[in-house]
This record gives structure tokens, sequence and C-alpha cells, in this order.
């Protein structure tokens, strides 16, 4: 299908379109300078490409009629009285020199040259930029709640042209206005007496749990200048306690006596100022966070409860253990038994866990608890048991005294240095036996026992003697009595009963060619000798 036209309309529009293009060519071909707000710029007349030999007359002028100077060839400019200009121009090679531009300078200025007899005109367009102030942060506000909408800062930058753009910025990602969570409002101002921009940009946001320490930032951008960013901005996030827990914060295991501390902390922000704790199944209301059991007993073990105040459904509870230790021995203190006597120690303990037991006595650790079928002296001395679990320790200590008459257990003869000889006489009791010696009637020293075996002593016995020894030396006859004094009167009457029976049937004597040591037939003597005088 074609449209037919009149002839005169296809005239009219094929004029207006080579209007158009024409107006095309001329924008299109005008020259722009651009400069610094408050600097001086030059304009250049045709680019300097201005032949001076040709040139008769220049005028600068601006917009449509406004005139700014005139230089005739071979003369000085002259300014005009133009208001905006008379005091900040001059000219320089045709060039037009405009000082402390402004924004109003920013606009179309025409260098008009007269050559011969043509007139030439060299249109210029001054563009103005400058650039923005750092960013900078008002209206801030420092906390933010979980689902509500809040208006956390304005960042504005000021005397911008072209006016500069502002983007906010969350851990280095930009935010973009969605209609929800996020609100991004911007303002462009212009200073009417200036004519420079400042952009204002309002941040609104919802904040969500992961904010918590997030870092907000808004970046002024321009296109004469790099990105200028804020410092960092974080925000008080808060939200409602969902859990809270409960520790125990003094080091365990705990023992009878000890003091507990309980802790208990909410996950929400701000943490609430106060708790219940349940004790025993009794609730108490703290304004802290902190609770002490002071010296806690075995009754105290149990399961313990905190939660919030305003509601009781936000729970935690933790179990506290006491340890305990209860030792009890059958007998403590001294225990005085007989000789050949029986003895049997019992202990109970109670615990509240698997507890450890071991016995010593003096410095020799013992396998197991003691007990004794026939109780003899060196079963005398201090027993101590000792219980160990979780950190507690009992111990429990009695002192076992055996009594009995005194026994010589022994008297044995040695060879000593030279032609010497050593008696030895060993003998068990308590109270603890007195050991004498005696050498013909006369108390010797332990040194006077060392005897030369070139002497001969006669038989003596006396009557505290409770056993005599005898043995033979070749070449010498020596006697030496062994006397254990008791304590008791009941030793003398012993010795001296002893002594009429001996007196009256023999006397002992050392026999010649028995071996050194005292044979066993002789013990047998002295431990029958022993037993008869315990019988008097």
């Amino acid at each position: 299908m074609y449209l037919t036209l009149p002839l005169q309309d296809v005239f009219t529009n094929t004029l207006y379109l080579q209007s158009c293009l024409l107006l095309c060519v001329l924008v299109s071909a005008l020259e722009t300078v651009t400069s610094k707000y408050g600097d001086t710029i030059e304009i250049p007349c045709n680019n300097g490409r201005v032949v001076e030999a040709e040139v008769t007359f220049v005028k600068w002028k601006y917009d449509k009629d406004g005139n700014i100077l005139v230089k005739h060839r071979d003369q000085n400019a002259t300014v005009s009285n133009d208001v905006n200009y008379k005091n900040r121009v001059s000219i320089k090679d045709f060039g037009l020199v405009i000082t402390q531009v402004a924004m109003a300078d920013q606009r179309t200025f025409t260098c008009m040259v007269v050559v011969e007899e043509d007139i030439l005109e060299y249109p210029v367009q001054l563009a103005i930029y400058k650039v923005p102030s750092q960013p900078q942060i008002t209206n801030l506000t420092t906390v933010m709640a979980i689902g509500k909408p809040t208006t956390l800062a304005q960042c504005h930058s000021e005397g911008a042209n072209p006016a500069a753009n502002i983007t906010w910025f969350k851990n280095k990602t930009p935010l973009v206005t969605d209609g929800a969570a996020i609100k991004i409002i911007t303002n462009v101002d212009v200073d009417e007496e200036t004519g420079l921009s400042t952009t204002t940009s309002t941040l609104e946001y919802t904040a969500v749990k992961g904010d918590i320490d997030a870092k907000f930032t808004c970046q002024v951008q321009h296109i004469k200048s790099a990105n200028m960013d804020s410092s960092p901005l974080v925000f008080t996030v808060n939200y409602p306690t969902e859990k809270v827990n409960l520790q125990v914060v003094s080091q365990g295991p705990f023992k009878e006596g000890d003091n507990v501390t309980l802790k208990c902390t909410a996950d929400g922000n701000p943490p609430p100022s106060s708790y219940n704790f349940f004790i025993n199944g009794e609730e108490k209301t703290v304004d802290s966070s902190m609770y002490t059991l002071t010296s806690v007993t075995r009754e105290n073990t149990g399961e313990y409860k905190c939660s919030l105040v305003d509601n009781e459904d936000i729970v935690a509870s933790i179990p506290i253990t006491v340890e305990y230790l209860d030792v009890v021995l059958s007998s403590t203190g001294k225990i005085v038994k007989k000789l050949g006597e029986s003895l049997e120690m019992t202990v109970d303990v109670k615990a509240s866990g698997a507890p450890q037991t071991s016995w010593k006595k003096g410095n020799t650790k013992l396998n197991s608890l003691p007990k004794f079928h026939k109780l003899t002296y060196s079963d005398s001395g201090v027993y101590e048991c000792i219980v160990s679990m979780a950190g507690l320790k009992k111990t429990q200590t009695f002192e076992l005294v055996v009594e009995g008459s005194p026994v010589i257990k022994n008297l044995i003869k040695a060879r000593g240095e030279g032609m010497t000889k050593v008696l030895k006489c060993a003998a068990e009791g308590f109270p603890k036996p007195t050991v004498q010696w005696s050498v013909n009637g006369s108390n010797v020293s332990l040194n006077d026992l060392l005897l030369n075996g070139l002497s001969s002593h006669p038989v003596v016995v006396f009557p505290l003697s409770p056993v005599v020894h005898k043995d033979e030396y070749s070449d010498q006859t020596i006697l030496a009595v062994c006397i254990v004094v008791g304590l008791m009167l009941a030793v003398l009457a012993i010795g001296l009963a002893y002594w009429l029976y001996m007196k009256k049937f023999r006397q002992g004597s050392w026999k010649t060619g028995e071996k050194e040591d005292g044979s066993a037939e002789e013990s047998k003597k002295l431990e029958e000798n022993q037993s008869q005088k315990a019988d008097v």
C-alpha cells in the first residue's frame, strides 16, 4: 500500500528535513572545552587557527546577545560593562581568557572574526565540573531490631558538578532497593548561588539475625574522581531470646563444703537483666545471671534449672553431683592387746562413687586390711587406712600396742677380731625390756664383751639372770650372763626363783668343742627356761 501526498506537502517536508540535518551537523560540530570549577580557562578562537595578518576585527560574545570584548587590529581589547565578565576576562592570541570559572560560565561562547570582506563565527561550548566532597554520614542510628524497618543513616556529598551518585554497601555488596527489606531514597539539591549539587541518600533497612557485626558503607561516585567510601558502620542488632543456657562456673568435681556458682545466659540481644533459678525445686528470681550455692552437701545433688522471668518455657537445666566420702574404722586411737590374742579390724566406707582403699603400717604399704589371729610383739605399730575418690581423701589411724612379759629370743656368739668373741642377746616384750650384760658378777658395757681368749673365768650365775647361755672355748672358760630387766616386779621374783633352783642342782659351764654359733638344742633349752619363768 502506498501513501500519496500533495506536491506542496512533499516540498515542505523536504525543506524541514534539510533544516534538521543542518542543525544536527552544527550541534555535532560544536567544539567543547572543559574547565574545573574555580580555575582559569582559555577558550581558543577557531581552535587557534586564526591568521593574525588577515584579521581586522575580533569580537567575543556569549549566548545570543551577550557582548564580552572587542579587539581591532593594532589596538588593545575593549571589555564591555557586562557585570558577569568585565573583571574576569581578557584576550590572548584571539582566545578568550576567563578567571575564577563558575557554574554560570557553563554556556556557549562565540568568537566572531572579520577578515577582509567576510565575517566568520566559531562557537565553543564551555563545560564546568567540580569534584564532590567526601561522603558524610548524618542522622545515624545505633540500634536496629530484627524484622523492624529502621532508618539507619543518611549519606551526602556536597559541591559537585555534575551531581554525584551514592551507592550503599553491606559487607562490600551493593544494596539495591527491593521495596521490602531495603529502601534507598536519593535526593539532589542545587545551590542557587553556586549552581553546585548536593546528593543525599537515605538507607532504610530491615535487619535479620545474620546482620550481627555486618559492616555498612556508602560510596560516592563521580565521573571526574575516584570512588570515595565512608567509614564502616556497625549497628547493634536487637533480637528476642530464643534459648537459654545454664553452666557451672566453678571448677569440679564438687565435694561437701564447696561453693558452686551457676551462670545462666541467653542468646537474645540485649540479654535479660534477671533470671529465674530453680534450686532444689524452689524458684528464685535473681537480678543477675549468676547464682552461688554455698557450703553444698550431698543433699544438694540434683538437677538445677534457669529460665526467663517472663517466659518459663524457655528453660535450661544441668545436673550437679556433690561427692562425699565417709570412712569409719571399727576401732581408732590406741588399742592395747595381750600377746597371743586376736584382733580383727573392719572399715565402713560410704561414698558417692567407687573409692580406693589402701593400708600402711608406718612407712610400709600393706596388701590388705590387717587381720591378727595371734598377736605378736612385731604387730605393734601405727596403722593407717587411706580412702580416696574423685578428689576426696580420708585417713583413719589406730595404734596397736601388744603387751607381754619380756622374752629372750636368742643368745648368739660370733667371732670378733683376732682371738675375741662377741656375744649377742635379743629380747622382746612390752613395756620395752632393758638388756644388761654381766661378766663374773661385774656389769660391763658393750665393749667389755670382746673377751681375750687367753683368759679363763669361773662360771658365775646371778640371781637376776633369767637364762645362762653356755659354750666352751679352747684354752679358756668364759661365763657371761644376759639379764633382761622388765618394768614389772614379777621379773625379779622369777629371777630369784630360778637362782635358787640352779644353786640346788647345778651350775652351768661352757663345754669344749661346740660350734661357734649357738646350737639348736641350746636355743630350745633357752626357750623352755623362759616358758617356765613365765609360768611362775
